[in-house]
Order: C-alpha cells, then structure tokens, then sequence
C-alpha cells in the first residue's frame, strides 16, 4: 500500500499542538516502574470502573471514607467490605496531592489485547500514540477515545507510562471501558493494521491537507505524536495520509489530549 512521504522533518508538530500544552515536558515512566502510591487507583469514576471491570478481578484493597464507603456497598453489594479511613489517612498512602475524592483501591492489572484482538475486524476508529509519555495526556485520551466510541488504543510498549495512578484517574473510568494493546514497534503496527484493513492518518501541524478533507467513512486510525518531538518520521511515512487540525483564531499550540479530542469528533462524525 502506497505511504504518504514525510515532510519538514526537523518540524515535526502533531496537528498544531506544542510541547507548551499543559501537561508537556514531564519525564516519563516507565512502564511496570513503581514509585510512591503508583500502585493505587484513586477517584470516584476511576475506582467505581476499576471495581465494575471483571478483567481486574477482586479488589487487593479497598479503603474509603465511612461516606464514601456505604456509597460503594449500595452501588456494589456484592463487594466486599472496604477499609474505612479518614481523607488525611487515605492521602498518606497516594503520591502527593492525589485528589482521592475519599476513595482508593489496589486492583489487578489490566492486561494489553494483542494487536489482531484490538483491530478485528476493521471496523470503526483506533487511536495510536507515538512516545506520547505523559499520564495525564494519555488519561485524557482515553476519556476522548471512550466518549467517541474508539475501538481501542495503542501504545508503544517502552514509551507509554504505566497504566496506573495519575493515568487511570485523569481518564475518570475510560481505561476500564476502552481496550489498548501495547506494541513494540509503531511502524511495523502499522503495516499490520493496513493488512487488515485500516486506513492511518497521522496528525502533524505542517501536513497540507485539513483533517476533514482527509478522513473518510473507512476503518481509520488517528496517528498522533509525542509531546515533544511530535510524529515521528518512520511513524508518519507508514501513515497513509498526514492532515492538520485547522486553527482560524492563528493560535497554533494545542495539547495532544485536545487534538485527540478533536480528531475522534470529526472521526466519529465520518464513521456514522
């Protein structure tokens, strides 16, 4: 299948979003690495879909306030009791400033689907995320991706962060409604998924081409780049087509949760 040529290497910028979003420029977290609370899910919506998701299995723990936890026996009878704590005690066992909302919870991990398990059959919208590494963009992602009826999303294995904590809470329960699959090598993702049927376009903000002249009704995945160095050139030469989100206010720095947001709108008006 013909692949679209790269241009402007050394300005490469996902659909005229910057690295001055703002959540860009944090160091990313490698996945599987633990640090302080990593391994907790906190927030009501991310703990209530944790909870609900029978890929996680029961709960490790379970701790919430006297209030939040009669909340959680209604919504979840079968549950099994939770810890009850005070908001200060529950904060002690979270990363600093981890808005809890009176609730947190230890669960098993959500296993990645295998690439041909994601994108089989080709039908809808994927989203892939090339060395997107900060959690809070990736979170929201999810949210945009779960909100536009996504089938999925893929990330690479080494340069994503784990799906854990800061991540699971900005996506406010859409990691547990949307499957991912982790892979090792974008490019090669990507031939495999025109094999099956899908049709790539990467977001770069030098691309000729609008978004919405670019997309069309066929099984399509939306390609965005990091927060630094945005699409990559390997990444963007396996697209088979690169278009730009449009900015007729001549502001030209948008996050890449936002440009998501965006290019899952117009991709889900095309699908329908």
């Amino acid at each position: 299948m013909a692949r679209h040529p790269r241009r402007n290497e050394g300005k490469d910028k996902v659909a005229g979003w910057s690295p001055a979003g703002r959540h860009g420029g944090r160091p990313a977290t490698k996945h599987g690495a633990a640090s302080a609370g990593a391994d907790w899910i906190w927030g009501w919506h991310a703990t209530l879909a944790a909870l609900g998701n029978p890929l996680r299995g029961p709960p490790r723990r379970l701790v919430a306030t006297a209030e939040r936890a009669r909340e959680l026996a209604a919504r979840l009878p079968a549950l099994p009791a939770a810890e009850i704590a005070d908001a200060a005690a529950i904060a002690q066992l979270l990363p600093h400033g981890a808005a809890h909302q009176g609730v947190a919870l230890k669960a098993g991990p959500l296993e990645p689907l295998s690439l041909d398990e994601l994108a089989s059959p080709a039908e809808g919208v994927l989203v892939m995320l090339d060395q997107v590494t900060d959690p809070q963009n990736v979170g929201a992602v999810f949210r945009s991706a779960a909100a536009f009826g996504a089938r999925g999303v893929i990330v690479q294995d080494r340069h994503a962060p784990a799906f854990t904590g800061a991540l699971v809470k900005a996506a406010a329960g859409a990691l547990d409604l949307t499957p991912h699959a982790r892979v090792v090598n974008l490019a090669r993702a990507l031939d495999q998924l025109a094999d099956l049927g899908w049709r790539a376009v990467g977001l770069a903000g030098d691309a000729d081409e609008p978004l919405d002249r670019v997309l069309d009704a066929r099984p399509t995945v939306l390609v965005l780049g990091s927060e630094g160095e945005g699409l990559r050139r390997l990444v963007g030469e396996h697209c088979d087509a690169l278009a730009r989100i449009p900015m007729p206010g001549g502001f030209e720095s948008l996050n890449v949760s936002a440009a998501a947001a965006i290019a899952l709108y117009e991709a889900a008006r095309r699908a329908r």
